[in-house]
């Protein structure tokens, strides 16, 4: 199965569906066994990263992750290729239910290259490891002006197994409300599409934009990879 046919067999309707409700949406098996397994072998390996962030140095939460450096291993880029033609739909309604300009081209290449223009030249897709009671603080992986408003995350180890814990959390602040959580549980190289920044909920003005910041549980047990796509470079 070619990685375009890997992302085509998600229900897109359903996919843009769910994430309208819970800003967050699974996605189908987008890596098999023995690739997942690659990805975690290549975490302790130097070449294929560019920069390592200790995460309890900086109070992101504890564990570690790496950024790849360009060019990216080819399931990487294989992935955000055959992705990004089913996100820019999703991206450019939510634009215009807010009212804003929606300033993604039609080709993850032109977009990458306004980034590149605008000084976002860096890399951003990661490789993360968390080990027992490692986790995640809640954040937005913003990196510059220039901001594709969704992401995905694909875990590369099996839940149970593996590790326990380690649900991928959503918290929303809907407007003038409680925020508002979601956790889920990602299956074994699984994709998980979520929002980036922002998102159109419904309101008493009509839409509004609701801010929304993801993090990881604690990992109860085990080890946990994730691979993370961002769609956007960095300043």
């Amino acid at each position: 199965m070619t990685w375009r046919e890997r992302v085509d067999a998600a229900d897109w309707a359903a996919v843009a569906a769910e994430i309208d409700e819970y800003g967050g949406a699974l996605l189908p098996r987008l890596l098999t066994s023995e690739e997942a397994a690659e990805f975690c072998e290549m975490f302790d390996r130097d070449e294929p990263f560019r920069s390592t962030i200790d995460m309890g140095r900086y109070r992101f939460g504890e564990g570690r992750y790496r950024y790849f450096a360009a060019p990216y291993p080819e399931p990487v880029e294989r992935l955000k290729q055959a992705l990004y033609p089913r996100l820019l739909p999703i991206a450019r309604d939510w634009w215009a239910r807010l009212g804003r300009p929606a300033p993604w081209p039609d080709t993850l290449d032109e977009w990458l290259a306004m980034c590149h223009e605008a000084g976002q030249t860096k890399s951003t897709a990661i490789l993360l490891r968390y080990r027992e009671k490692d986790w995640n603080a809640l954040h937005r992986d913003l990196y510059g002006d220039l901001v594709f408003p969704l992401q995905v995350v694909i875990n590369l180890n099996r839940p149970g197994v593996d590790h326990t814990g380690g649900e991928f959390l959503l918290v929303e602040q809907r407007p003038r409300a409680q925020s508002r959580g979601t956790a889920t549980l990602l299956p074994h190289g699984h994709g998980y599409l979520f929002t980036t920044r922002d998102r159109p909920v419904r309101s008493s003005r009509g839409w509004s934009a609701a801010p929304v910041r993801h993090g990881v549980s604690a990992i109860r047990s085990g080890l946990r990879h994730t691979l993370a796509l961002v769609f956007h470079d960095a300043a």
